[in-house]
C-alpha cells in the first residue's frame, strides 16, 4: 500500500486532514462495500482522489480525476475488500499537496479470495 500511496502522491508527503472517508468500520460482506470521499477544498482546487487498501491483491482500488465541471469535490462508489485492513482515501490539490484519511475496516466475509 505504501508504494501505491507514493505513486499517487508523486513525491509529496501526504498529510492528515481535509479528506473525509466514509466507509463502515464493520463490513459483513467484502464483495461490495459502499465508500464515499469528500474533500474540504474548492472543487476547482482538487485534481485527483484515490482509494487504496493494504490487503487487496492490487492496492490501487480507484483514481478519480476531477475537472472544472465536477460540481463538488466528492466521489462515491463501491469497492471490494479481500479481508480486514486499512483503507486510505487521498486527495491531490492544485498546489501539489496531498491529503489523506485512513479507516481500519473489519470484514467478516472476505472478497477477492483465490481458489
Amino acid at each position: 500500500m505504501r508504494a501505491a500511496i507514493d505513486r499517487f502522491a508523486g513525491g509529496a508527503t501526504p498529510r492528515d486532514g481535509r479528506v473525509k472517508l466514509t466507509i463502515a468500520e464493520l463490513v459483513e460482506n467484502g464483495n461490495t462495500v459502499p465508500v464515499e470521499v469528500t474533500v474540504d477544498a474548492p472543487v476547482d482546487q482538487v485534481r485527483r482522489i484515490a482509494l487504496v487498501t493494504e490487503r487487496n491483491p492490487s492496492p490501487e482500488v480507484a483514481v478519480f480525476t476531477l475537472g472544472p465541471l465536477a460540481g463538488r469535490a466528492q466521489v462515491a462508489t463501491r469497492m471490494r475488500l479481500a479481508t480486514s485492513g486499512g483503507v486510505v482515501a487521498l486527495a491531490q490539490l492544485a498546489d501539489g499537496s496531498v491529503w489523506q484519511q485512513r479507516v481500519d475496516v473489519l470484514v467478516t466475509l472476505a472478497a477477492c479470495v483465490e481458489g
